[in-house]
């Protein structure tokens, strides 16, 4: 079993077996975190390099205040977001306020079910979200992390986070009602 103190106290003594061990556990973690913001394997794997050098530099002032998943996931999370900012010239608020006219694909779902399963359509629909949806849909229902937990990783207060989740299931649902409203005619 993996015991987070344990391994963080002998990383800070210079263990690098247990930073390994550190690595190991959460690099699965940061790579969803990562990826799901950037939607590029290359850019999440640099990205993830960067996150766990910083894990490893700032370890020593983690103070167990938190779980250090959610620890770890605020890093990856701001990582990416900075990466964005930096490299894609990223808003900072990639939001839509009018929910009535935002559409998520022009491709139907019967063209993208014929090619794929509906795993990938969802995935597919999740990525066009707006970053914002898209990150807390991801850690509340992907990661499984709670409202404090998002809060504490994004920075966003906790009625905000379920604002957004909200919008995000609802245009989602939008979605899918849609594709069955074409399937039943």
């Amino acid at each position: 079993m993996f015991n987070e103190k344990e391994v963080v106290l002998k990383i800070q003594h210079g263990d690098i077996k247990a930073f390994a061990l550190l690595v190991n556990q959460y690099e699965r973690l940061v790579f969803h975190v990562v990826h799901r913001l950037t939607l590029d394997q290359a850019d999440a794997e640099d990205i993830c390099q960067d996150v766990f050098l910083k894990v490893h530099n700032h370890l020593k002032m983690f103070a167990f205040q938190s779980k250090l998943s959610t620890w770890i996931a605020r890093i990856a999370y701001l990582t990416a977001i900075d990466y964005l900012r930096k490299y894609r010239k990223m808003r900072t608020s990639e939001l839509t306020d009018d929910l009535e006219h935002f559409h998520l694909t022009t491709v139907t779902p019967e063209q993208v079910l014929a090619e794929k399963d509906i795993t990938h359509y969802v995935h597919q629909l999740i990525a066009q979200l707006p970053l914002q949806y898209r990150t807390v849909l991801t850690l509340y229902h992907l990661d499984e992390f709670s409202y404090p937990e998002i809060e504490l990783i994004t920075g966003m207060p906790e009625g905000t986070v379920k604002n957004y989740l909200f919008r995000a299931r609802k245009l989602l649902k939008e979605s899918v009602e849609l594709y069955l409203k074409h399937e039943n005619k």
